[in-house]
């Protein structure tokens, strides 16, 4: 897992004010990818101005977003980096896919960890 990309993505999400963010490595349990992020937003709107904000900041340390999904509907955005992947709902879209029960073998990694030094 590079800790510079979940760093500059958590960093992206919170500046924006997600909701919940979680970062859950799973990089022993699947080949998908090293580790996902998962977060809300409080309405469509948000939740497009955080997929967008996170796009930003990993263009600016060149690692661009392989491919996306979602970018409509504003519910669920899914964001694919290759060794990680964004995960940003709205509030009922987290709370039914519940991905962070689906995946519950991974490791949950401290958020604050990278939100420090900010």
């Amino acid at each position: 897992m590079n800790k510079q990309h979940v760093q500059a993505a958590v960093r992206a999400l919170d500046s924006k004010k997600a909701v919940n963010i979680k970062i859950i490595e799973i990089e022993k349990l699947t080949t998908l990818a090293d580790c996902f992020i998962i977060c809300n937003g409080t309405s469509s709107t948000h939740v497009r101005t955080l997929a967008d904000e996170c796009e930003a900041a990993m263009d600016a340390i060149a690692h661009p977003v392989i491919h996306r999904e979602g970018m409509d509907a504003g519910s669920w955005i899914l964001l694919d980096y290759g060794d990680m992947i964004v995960h940003i709902y709205n509030r009922e879209a987290r709370a039914f896919y519940d991905l962070e029960r689906f995946w519950k073998d991974g490791t949950e990694l401290s958020t604050e960890e990278f939100l420090e030094n900010k």
